[in-house]
């Protein structure tokens, strides 16, 4: 109850579930993106397991402590359900195997392959949420998709038997946000946070012991990026997990492919990059894949 409450105070009483879903998307991408280049700086001082470890324990106790001024538990007594069990299976797999990729295939064709996860997760709305996705936003989806590859171009030659640890990581990703969706309503965003953190720890814990364990950081900025880290992972988690409870999932689900994009920008500003023509054509595509699917609900299918 909590959360619709704050989904009325948040927006205006006329916007669809989509439009809020989409923002809430749209939300966690961008501090996703930032995460991600807050990890980055990290660990080129210590471990990406290490940094993973760290920031996934602080995120659950922080999770814990919101729960807890909240007057709520911070373990859900479902997080012990068969469904929550498989959305942690799902969490630590799609952690694991991701991770695995970019250790041991290029990073533009483990990144291309992740993007497949709106597909994956519109096709898990048919069968298991009963959804009707049209043919207008199958080939939304499909046109985002593309926007993707005019950005990240992956090689032909860059394709291995090791990038299957690319598809089981978007798989892993796609049946966590699936099992997010079937979570039940009393499990608050907070708790649902706990969770994931915690799962996102024990992940951590693994890629450390297959990296030949932890080292102190030696740069003092280092904690400040992993408080960063922390911060936007936090943020990026909550639009998330608000977002897979709003709406439908096939018209929200698509809202992923704005992350490329942040992280776009990111480059530019950040880290001095140039993007060139084909990668600013792709993310226009991104864009316009993004609105076509919002704008479909109010428009006759094409079927």
């Amino acid at each position: 109850m909590a959360t619709h409450r704050a989904r009325r105070l948040a927006f205006p009483d006329h916007m669809s579930a989509e439009a809020r879903g989409a923002i809430y998307m749209t939300f966690g991408m961008g501090a996703f993106a930032l995460e991600d280049l807050a990890v980055k700086q990290a660990a080129t001082d210590i471990p990406v397991g290490e940094a993973v470890v760290l920031y996934g324990l602080a995120g659950a106790l922080v999770f814990a402590l919101f729960a807890r001024l909240r007057g709520q538990p911070a373990l859900h007594p479902a997080i012990f359900s068969k469904l929550m069990l498989l959305r942690s299976v799902f969490e630590i797999g799609g952690r694991l195997f991701y991770a695995l990729a970019l250790a041991l295939t290029p990073l533009s064709n483990a990144s291309a392959i992740l993007q497949a996860a709106p597909a994956i997760v519109a096709f898990g709305a048919i069968l298991f949420f009963s959804e009707t996705v049209t043919t207008r936003k199958w080939l939304s989806i499909l046109a985002g998709f593309i926007g993707v590859l005019l950005i990240l171009r992956p090689g032909l030659e860059g394709f291995r038997a090791s990038a299957i640890f690319a598809v089981l990581g978007t798989i892993g990703f796609a049946g966590r946000d699936l099992a997010t969706r079937a979570a039940p309503v009393s499990m608050t965003t907070a708790q649902i946070g706990v969770l994931g953190f915690s799962m996102l720890a024990l992940a951590g814990a693994v890629l450390l012991v297959f990296s030949g364990g932890a080292s102190a950081p030696q740069d003092p900025v280092t904690w400040g990026f992993l408080a960063a880290a922390l911060l936007f992972g936090m943020l990026g988690y909550c639009g998330l997990t608000l977002a897979m409870r709003t709406g439908r999932i096939a018209s929200v689900s698509p809202f992923r492919y704005s992350r490329l994009l942040f992280a776009l920008v990111l480059g530019v500003l950040v880290l001095g990059e140039r993007p060139d023509a084909l990668s600013l054509l792709g993310s226009a595509i991104i864009v316009a894949s993004g609105i076509v699917v919002l704008r479909e609900r109010r428009q006759p299918p094409l079927t």
